[in-house]
């Protein structure tokens, strides 16, 4: 009946069990070293200047949709559940998962932006949303663990790493504390940077569910950012990074555990933002520049089609299909279908065929979008 969670982690030194205390910290004053001072100056500039270069798209859902499921992609391959962006696209498209991986990554990005609307809603972080999140994604309501026996081992060794709290009042009233670390600001007058980083390291520690710890930590991360309104929309995406560094986080999760070494951790998650708010710039950049191409060509070969809401049809929908037409321009089904084919036919988007229906692929975006998540 237990769950045990394994982790490719590496230590040299015997773990040690450190169960993690309410926030704030006791030396929370002194994790602004001058090494993460300077780190955290880049990093605000880089998510300044995503913030911008986001509200450059004329439709918000663009990003979200496109973005969002990109980032569902990458958190799941975290936790070695992986699938390709033409299985996501098209399984969207048709609304049926392919394989159980798409399904999981489908719910992800689900949860994702169901939580993304309700936080910007309430401007708060509730212990009742996180725990809708890793239902969502999980499809079940055991909610916080209740039972001991979660242990967090080496995936080589199968060797304890750490074990989290495994009393249930234990795991209740340090998940309380940290919705309220998360919403108060005036619990800690440090940068909301430092402080995304020590909720990750604490959600993470503290390990409240059977299952699901990983993802719903990385979504947590992203609504803080929003909630502390360095971002509008959520579309940074540190899962990627996790990947490319996966040995480097879970050490410095463990150092911290093991010998309170804060500053490398503080310096990877800074790191891990800053490098991802410019890969993401870029990419949204790259969305910015092919609208605007497709647009002016729409304009010069369609023109009796064209409209705003046809342009972000096409981008808010990478694999699109006649009921989604139907919807977004209020025509009928002829109508879409007529304008699908004359897409199809200047070269704008490619038809396929699944089972009885079609579907409409703007090629261009699907490989801008797997491009970058090479």
């Amino acid at each position: 009946m237990y769950r045990y969670l394994l982790l490719s982690i590496y230590w040299r030194e015997k773990p040690v069990s450190c169960h993690p205390t309410e926030l704030p910290l006791a030396n929370e004053n002194q994790l602004e070293s001058i090494p993460v001072l300077k780190k955290l100056a880049a990093t605000h500039r880089r998510l300044a200047e995503l913030k911008g270069v986001a509200g450059s798209i004329p439709n918000e859902n663009i990003l979200i949709s496109t973005l969002t499921l990109q980032e569902a992609k990458d958190s799941s391959e975290v936790e070695n559940i992986v699938t390709t962006h033409d299985e996501l696209f098209r399984s969207n498209a048709s609304s049926n998962p392919y394989n159980a991986a798409v399904k999981e990554v489908s719910c992800y990005a689900k949860a994702l932006n169901y939580a993304f609307d309700r936080v910007r809603k309430s401007e708060l972080l509730r212990l009742q949303d996180i725990l809708d999140i890793q239902q969502s994604m999980e499809s079940n309501n055991a909610g916080l663990r209740k039972l001991p026996g979660t242990e967090l081992k080496n995936a080589v060794t199968g060797e304890v790493v750490y074990t989290p709290p495994q009393n249930a009042e234990a795991v209740s009233t340090l998940m309380s504390n940290l919705v309220a670390y998360i919403n108060d600001d005036a619990l800690s007058d440090n940068d909301p940077l430092i402080k995304m980083a020590v909720i990750h390291f604490q959600f993470e520690s503290i390990h409240p569910f059977y299952d699901g710890n990983g993802r719903t930590g990385r979504i947590i991360n992203i609504l803080y950012l929003v909630l502390q309104g360095l971002l509008d929309l959520p579309i940074l995406y540190l899962s990627r990074y996790i990947i490319k560094h996966k040995s480097d986080y879970y050490n410095c999760l463990q150092a911290v555990r093991d010998k309170s070494e804060w500053e490398s951790w503080l310096l990877f998650m800074l790191t891990a933002i800053e490098e991802t708010a410019l890969e993401t710039a870029l990419l949204v950049k790259r969305i910015s520049g092919l609208m605007l191409d497709m647009k002016h060509r729409l304009r010069s070969e369609l023109p009796k089609i064209y409209s705003q809401d046809l342009l972000n049809n096409i981008f808010c929908h990478p694999y699109t299909k006649i009921d989604y037409l139907e919807n977004d321009l209020s025509v009928s089904r002829v109508t879409a279908t007529r304008y699908l084919n004359l897409l199809c036919e200047k070269g704008f988007l490619q038809k396929n065929k699944e089972g009885k229906s079609n579907y409409y692929i703007n090629t261009e975006l699907v490989q801008l979008l797997a491009d970058a998540g090479e």
